[in-house]
């Protein structure tokens, strides 16, 4: 009985091991030649969409990803590489993710007239499919790290969105910070490709 137990957890073991690898890799494959590193590199885009998080962490600090991508849309707009933005996050109760996106893009000498907020940009699928269900972006530049980016590539094709991504600054912190993060992603990637086939 022991033994058949331990074969039942080996082989589901390997199956998520097979299931996830392969989520990875058609997500990641989705992504290839569509991500820049160098804003120096970007093709001009009329629109960007900048993909929310807030300005605290989970584990109560600064949120890093949050400042790299705002400091990243502040750039590409003052390079004249993007017209325009659609700040987009979860907006709950007092909680409003692209109202203080776009004040600290203000901040950052991008005009407010630039930035149009989508309060309902709640998981990264929501926010790609507004860009051009709800805003009418044919084609857009997404800012975000380069792991969320992928992911986020990989659903505007199904989306039938044109996208390219600017890859913001990552972070990657202490140990335990970067498995929780590898782990959330690769659910994620698994999410999204279920989410496509059905």
């Amino acid at each position: 009985m022991k033994r058949k137990v331990l074969y039942g957890v080996v082989i589901a073991t390997v199956l998520a091991v097979a299931v996830a690898t392969c989520c990875d890799f058609m997500v990641s494959g989705a992504a290839r030649s569509r991500t820049y590193d160098s804003i120096d590199n970007v093709p001009h885009r009329t629109t960007a969409l900048l993909l929310g998080t807030g300005p605290v962490s989970r584990w109560g600090g600064p949120n890093r990803y949050y400042y790299t991508r705002i400091e990243a849309a502040a750039e590409l707009y003052k390079a004249g590489k993007i017209d325009s933005i659609i700040v987009s996050g979860a907006r709950r109760g007092d909680y409003d993710e692209p109202s203080m996106m776009i004040a600290d893009l203000v901040a950052r000498g991008v005009p407010d007239t630039r930035c149009v907020p989508d309060y309902e940009g709640h998981t990264t699928r929501h926010s790609v499919e507004h860009a051009t269900r709800v805003f009418h972006a044919d084609s857009v530049l997404l800012i975000s790290q380069r792991f969320h980016n992928e992911r986020a590539l990989y659903m505007a094709r199904d989306c039938g969105v044109d996208a390219i991504a600017y890859n913001a600054g990552n972070y990657y912190g202490s140990m335990p910070r970067i498995i929780y993060q590898w782990s959330r992603e690769r659910i994620s990637r698994i999410k999204a490709v279920a989410q496509t086939l059905l």
